[in-house]
C-alpha cells in the first residue's frame, strides 16, 4: 500500500484537487487505512481557490473543496510521494523533467483503462461533468488497485 499519492495536472485548480478531493472521500467509505492524498499543479497560481464549476459537482456529492488552494509541483513534493498521479501523458514527461528521481512512479490517473483526462477548464457545464464522472471512475480504479 502507499502512503502518500501525489496528484499533478497544469494549474490544481480542476481535475488534480478534484481527484484529491475524490481519493480520500471513496478511502474514508471503504474503511480503510489511511493514506495521505495531496494535489499540486506543473503552472498553478499559489493559492487560487479550486475551479467553481468542479467544486460545485463536488458539492453535489457532498464534498467539501473550499478549503483547496492551489499549489505549484516542485521537486521536494515528487520526493515525498510514493505515488505521482497525472491526467495526460504530457505531464508524465513533464513531471520526471522537472523530477527526475520520479520517474517510475508517475503514472496516468487513467492507466488501468489507457484513458487520459483532458482539462476542462472553460468548458461548458457537460464537459465538466463528463470530466468529473471520468475522474472519479478512474479514481475508484486505482483504490481497487492500491487498497
Amino acid at each position: 500500500m502507499f502512503g502518500s499519492v501525489l496528484i499533478v495536472c497544469h494549474a490544481n485548480i480542476c481535475r488534480s484537487p478534484t481527484a484529491e478531493v475524490l481519493f480520500r472521500a471513496h478511502l474514508a467509505r471503504r474503511g480503510v487505512r489511511p493514506m495521505e492524498f495531496r494535489s499540486a499543479g506543473l503552472y498553478a497560481h499559489e493559492g487560487e481557490d479550486i475551479d467553481p464549476a468542479m467544486q460545485r459537482l463536488l458539492a453535489e456529492q457532498g464534498l467539501d473543496s473550499s478549503q483547496h488552494r492551489a499549489r505549484r509541483f516542485d521537486r521536494g513534493m515528487a520526493r515525498g510521494a510514493d505515488l505521482i498521479l497525472v491526467p495526460e501523458r504530457s505531464q508524465m514527461r513533464a513531471v520526471t523533467q522537472l523530477a527526475p528521481t520520479a520517474r517510475g512512479k508517475v503514472h496516468l490517473l487513467g492507466k488501468w483503462e489507457d484513458a487520459e483526462v483532458a482539462d476542462p477548464y472553460g468548458a461548458h457545464d457537460a464537459v465538466y461533468r463528463e470530466s468529473f464522472g471520468l475522474i472519479e471512475r478512474l479514481v475508484l480504479g486505482w483504490l481497487d488497485k492500491i487498497c
